[in-house]
């Protein structure tokens, strides 16, 4: 009978029947709530009000709504700090803090206001409310990342704003605290700047040196994911220990991993699926357990005080968002995306009208009651409602605006289809990284993973290599969301089965495995790749990786003279961009002044959010120049060109050497650019079969070249 008792008596006590309501809640509401156009986070509050135990007691918030809560909301930062593009953190740093400065002071000065003037309360009082008006969390950040607008002007200046004003509202938080406890002077202010200098330190110079040393010595994906998380938490209890709120360690542990956690990868894939499905959804039920209305019913100061808060506070991050829009000459659903994001209170409202309940007056009253909880509480639930209903409403235009700007580039008629042969297991991980890195997401298709079998070797054996290798590369390609082909083909001649794959596929460029040296002679291309420039005249590009690609510090580019003339000189321009995108490192360019501008004027057209430097550079004269710049941590990427063609350099020889002699401990990429003729009529496409044709081109050139010197003398 005590068994039975377990599951019907309320509330629930059986951890088995409590997570699987928990679970039925996380499944069925977003369907419900989703028939009645309500977004997915709201109607998640809504269910944890419902079940609680000022709704139907059905469930107790105990330790582990409180457990999985606070890893939910401390998992909604560092997901927010994951998936900024730092470049465009860097270049809306001024729009962020901008945007942070004034959604923190005009909610400061309205929330004082009241809580002074309207709520009659004491000083100490009103600047506790105020901090509260003057943080916010990103409760609806889950909703901007459904729908894939992360990136966006608006939303990156967003969340450096949401920084912005949550630690000033922690640093005045933290002198109300000191002051009310007699401890406000020199002394507890220069502790608090040491201990929040030694956090700064310990994030940004000593984590990321253990990030990378982890992440080139442990491949496995669960042992990954799990240091992630227990980094994640350890900033959080460091930021804690240093006097300040866990979720400014979290989002701060966000941007440390940004580097390390490519945005289309497999890590970065799992650990926004473990936080969506089990996390947040705790978090957001377990604020909903929170809310209770039944005061409200009671008397009518409850509902006066809870009337004051959310008019305030709703109308004073309105304000700043507006005000934000109008000073950075942003589009309405930018200005609808600042409010949105910026309107939601939870965390950062609870544990400060905590820290109200926890500071004693001398006549032993709490400097905020319970009664104001109850009111922050209820601001809670309306904030979340406002601002899931605005952030959808912004996400929409903006994918909406990404969506036209995707299908002007299927109309230019962009061919991308990526052939990624594979053989070596440890070269898959790295191959398929980077090809997924080079896709382009709005085209969303698929990539090519062909496997050739000896036919002159053991076929079982050959076959058993085959399937391993590809369902590798499917594995990885699953936990990127990716679409893949996978194709196994028995051959004799690799080279002519790689080409016949690639014509019958229709693709657009082929990633494959560098040459792995393996004796003294063999040259550093390998008879393979050499046959297969040969072939096709499509993009080729050859690399090896020594460090796990997400690992990589910086990209150094070495272009020849005359790269710009090439007519796949921006086809492998944007595939490097891309890379540098997710991965987030430098991006250096080597060449001469030409080729510099033409990549620089490209990439600021395109991609202009990233950290570039562009230094003359001579081919001719070797890459030992680059020994100084190169360090092991590097992706050298050398583009080549096919005999006969403009940009071609007869010292490859030169280039081997000195690759085995500087360079042999670096990853290594050679391109060998797309020589499809785009417009067969410019002259500054031609390739030629015959090096003849390109003598006759260069004296054709250095003619028309002398003509109009002669013509501007004259």
């Amino acid at each position: 009978m005590d068994s039975i008792t377990q599951y019907i008596q309320l509330p629930i006590q059986n951890p088995t029947l409590v997570f699987f309501i928990v679970l039925a809640i996380i499944l069925f509401a977003p369907i419900v709530f989703s028939k009645l156009r309500i977004p997915h986070i709201v109607g998640m509050i809504i269910a944890g009000a419902i079940i609680g135990e000022h709704g139907f007691n059905i469930l107790e918030r105990d330790d582990s709504f409180r457990l999985f809560g606070q890893v939910g909301i401390y998992y909604i930062m560092f997901l927010a700090g994951l998936e900024m593009n730092l470049g465009g953190l860097k270049e809306n740093r001024r729009s962020g803090i901008t945007f942070g400065l004034l959604t923190a002071l005009i909610p400061f000065i309205l929330g004082y206001a009241s809580g002074y003037y309207l709520l009659h309360y004491t000083h100490m009082a009103s600047l506790l409310l105020a901090c509260i008006f003057a943080s916010h969390t990103l409760v609806a950040y889950p909703i901007v990342a459904r729908y894939g607008v992360s990136r966006s002007q608006s939303v990156q200046t967003a969340v450096v704003g949401t920084m912005i004003a949550l630690l000033f509202a922690l640093v005045v938080l933290a002198g109300i605290s000191g002051i009310f406890n007699g401890e406000g002077g020199m002394r507890f202010w220069m502790l608090f700047v040491l201990k929040f200098a030694l956090f700064i330190t310990f994030l940004f110079f000593i984590l990321p040196i253990c990030v990378r040393a982890f992440f080139k010595k442990f491949a496995d994906p669960v042992l990954q994911f799990s240091f992630v998380l227990a980094a994640m938490m350890l900033c959080a209890v460091v930021a804690d220990l240093c006097g300040l709120e866990g979720i400014l360690g979290a989002f701060l542990s966000g941007l440390v991993f940004n580097r390390y956690v490519p945005h289309s990868g497999p890590l970065m894939n799992r650990v926004e699926f473990v936080g969506n499905a089990i996390f947040i959804p705790f978090f957001l039920i377990g604020v909903g357990m929170l809310v209770n209305i039944k005061p409200l019913f009671e008397s009518t100061e409850p509902v006066f005080v809870v009337l004051v808060m959310v008019v305030a506070g709703t109308l004073s991050k309105w304000i700043a968002a507006y005000c934000s829009r109008k000073i950075l000459k942003l589009k309405s659903h930018d200005g609808l995306m600042l409010f949105g994001l910026s309107e939601a209170h939870a965390a950062g409202a609870l544990a400060m009208v905590m820290v109200g309940n926890s500071l004693i007056s001398t006549d032993g009253t709490p400097l905020m009651s319970s009664a104001v909880l109850d009111g922050v509480v209820v601001m809670i639930l309306l904030s979340c409602i406002i601002s899931s209903i605005a952030t959808e409403q912004a996400a929409k235009q903006l994918k909406i605006s990404e969506g036209s700007k995707a299908s002007e580039q299927q109309k230019k008629g962009d061919d991308e289809k990526i052939l990624i042969p594979i053989n070596e297991l440890e070269d898959i991980s790295n191959l398929v990284g980077i090809g997924i890195m080079m896709r382009n997401e709005h085209l969303n298709r698929g990539l090519i993973c062909l496997n050739i079998v000896n036919d002159e070797a053991d076929i079982s054996e050959g076959m058993q290599h085959s399937k391993e290798c590809l369902d590798k590369a499917k594995r990885i390609c699953d936990g990127s969301n990716v679409k893949v082909q996978l194709q196994s083909r028995i051959a004799v001649d690799y080279a002519s089965a790689t080409t016949h794959a690639f014509r019958e596929n229709d693709a657009s460029e082929i990633l494959i495995g560098l040459h792995r040296k393996r004796t003294p002679n063999d040259t550093l291309l390998g008879d393979f790749t050499k046959r297969l420039t040969n072939m096709t005249r499509r993009q080729i590009i050859a690399a090896h990786f020594s460090i796990p690609h997400n690992t990589i510090r910086r990209i150094v580019v070495a272009m020849p003279e005359k790269a710009e003339f090439e007519s796949g000189f921006t086809r492998w321009l944007e595939r490097i961009a891309r890379i540098v995108d997710d991965v987030g490192c430098e991006l250096f360019f080597f060449g001469l002044p030409g080729a510099l501008n033409s990549a620089k004027n490209y990439l600021d057209k395109s991609h202009k959010v990233l950290r570039t430097k562009f230094t003359p550079f001579h081919m001719k004269e070797g890459l030992e120049q680059l020994k100084d710049v190169v360090n092991d941590d590097h992706l050298l990427v050398i583009v080549s060109a096919r005999h006969g063609t403009i940009s071609y350099q007869s010292n490859i020889t030169k280039i081997n050497e000195a690759i085995k002699k500087h360079f042999s401990q670096t990853s290594i990429m050679i391109i060998f650019p797309d020589q499809k003729e785009e417009n067969e009529d410019s002259p500054d496409k031609r390739t030629f079969a015959d090096p003849h044709d390109q003598d006759n081109y260069h004296s054709s050139a250095i003619t028309n070249w002398l003509s109009k010197w002669v013509a501007k003398i004259g």
